[in-house]
């Protein structure tokens, strides 16, 4: 059984505790207790690890009940793909490997200096696929990635665009701005 986004839970996954501590459960509507089969498994996913969130970045998440959260015996932290691997992941879905390699190199950069404190947004691997997705749209990559910013603020806009203007001289940023403003005056 997977559990994704836990955090997201209520307090009612205490239900669970029992078949986390591999026993069974008694189903009043039923009137049935189910053992779990041999080799049961359940595995759960927290941007949190059950500890919500303080900056706001994962809002709706909640802290889980630390029993319950005793009863996973084991926790694996993913950290974000390297940039070969991300690059990797990337060209799955786009042919275009150098554009693939500069937007890994990119969000590597970005998430190294959010680490750091110097900024409070990240890019993800989900990110960087949206752009991909945008880019086989348009084919245009600053527009592509331009479109996939817009949910950040114009000052993050702006930083994450100059930086990849830097990271790629084959894309003319001056190009697609005028593109872009054009589009909003339709």
């Amino acid at each position: 059984l997977l559990l994704d986004e836990i955090d997201l839970a209520s307090n009612k996954i205490l239900c669970l505790q029992s078949i986390l501590e591999g026993k069974g459960v008694f189903l009043k509507k039923t009137g049935r207790y189910i053992q779990p089969a041999p080799g049961f498994q359940i595995f759960a996913t927290a941007n949190t690890k059950g500890k919500g969130s303080d900056d706001g970045r994962f809002i709706g998440t909640n802290v889980l009940n630390e029993a319950f959260l005793e009863r996973f015996p084991v926790t694996f932290e993913q950290e974000y793909p390297t940039v070969a691997t991300e690059s990797k992941i990337l060209s799955k879905i786009c042919d275009d490997e150098n554009f693939c390699k500069r937007l890994a190199d990119w969000a590597d950069i970005i998430r190294k200096t959010f680490y750091d404190g110097g900024i409070d947004e990240v890019i993800s691997t989900r990110r960087l696929v949206h752009i991909i997705r945008a880019y086989a749209i348009w084919g245009d990559k600053m527009k592509a990635i331009q479109v996939c910013l817009n949910r950040f603020d114009e000052e993050t806009k702006s930083a994450f665009s100059d930086l990849y203007d830097k990271i790629d001289a084959d894309v003319d940023m001056n190009d697609t701005i005028d593109t872009i403003d054009n589009t909003k005056e339709v």
